[in-house]
């Protein structure tokens, strides 16, 4: 019975070490969080705006915060759909589909903005509505850019039944000059990216549609994490958004607020899956 009993307790010890390499969880003893971010900047920036909020919740919250770079959005969405991130910051669509993807969920996002996308044409062109865009080529950043491409594909194709030939040029300032120099009729963007061109620029583009607004991008976090944990980051996160918001500002997150999924329902009834690559 001895010889049992000690049996029993040798697979016991072997099954706990088979789970925990089955499937590890971040311990109390080893804090290591990894960090994604939709890389709408160029990483240099990406890196300038991050890092000192990731210090700040390292402090908030004794962990290690890795921020972990990706070359491109299709990157970065291939990293979250495989859980490589254990908080991330994405647009509300990429939201949806890590949520089915890996169970992330929604920690914070913008109290005071809304996520719109605005389709710019140039200011001396004869195109006065979205309906004179019919069989043109249109600029957009990447197919998954929700207000500059992803949204704005819907609501032309679905609500004004506009067909045109997208041109995915890589981020906002080509479309910005794309549409400039007359390559395309049109291009998609949103009006904090449209701001920060030059005045040249600027200057020779106009708003000719805006989308309907949705909730802005969330930061997220994978269930791994633990709820305890989740919870102590999404405290850290509205603490330094109220001590520190030139900080949060820069990401870009105005007065950010607690969210959830429920935030990010009403995206589902809009069937941009059907437009999503």
């Amino acid at each position: 019975m001895q010889k049992i009993r000690m049996f029993c307790s040798v697979l016991a010890a072997v099954f706990v070490v088979n789970i925990g390499i089955a499937a590890p969880v971040l311990g109390a003893a080893e804090c290591h969080v990894k960090v994604g971010v939709v890389p709408q900047f160029e990483q240099r920036k990406l890196y300038r705006i991050w890092t000192p909020i990731l210090a700040a919740l390292k402090e908030a919250v004794h962990c290690d915060f890795e921020l972990v770079g990706s070359k491109d959005i299709p990157a970065f969405e291939e990293a979250f759909k495989q859980g490589v991130y254990d908080i991330a910051y994405m647009n509300p669509y990429h939201a949806l589909v890590a949520n089915e993807a890996q169970g992330y969920v929604p920690l914070v996002r913008s109290g005071s903005k809304k996520l719109k996308g605005i389709l710019v044409v140039r200011a001396d062109s004869d195109i006065q509505s979205v309906k004179d865009l019919n069989g043109t080529k249109i600029a957009f950043p990447s197919p998954n850019a929700l207000g500059a491409s992803l949204l704005m594909r819907t609501e032309l194709s679905t609500l004004h039944h506009v067909e045109f030939e997208p041109m995915y040029v890589g981020n906002h300032p080509s479309v910005y000059l794309n549409t400039v120099k007359q390559i395309t009729a049109a291009g998609g963007g949103v009006q904090r990216t449209l701001n920060a061109q030059n005045d040249m620029i600027k200057g020779k583009l106009r708003v000719l549609y805006v989308t309907s607004a949705v909730n802005a991008h969330p930061i997220v976090a994978h269930p791994r994490l633990g709820t305890d944990r989740s919870h102590a980051i999404q405290m850290a996160l509205l603490k330094i958004a109220e001590t520190k918001h030139d900080l949060t500002d820069k990401i870009p997150m105005k007065n950010p607020i607690n969210t959830s999924m429920e935030d990010y329902q009403a995206l589902k009834k809009l069937g941009m899956e059907k437009f999503a690559k």
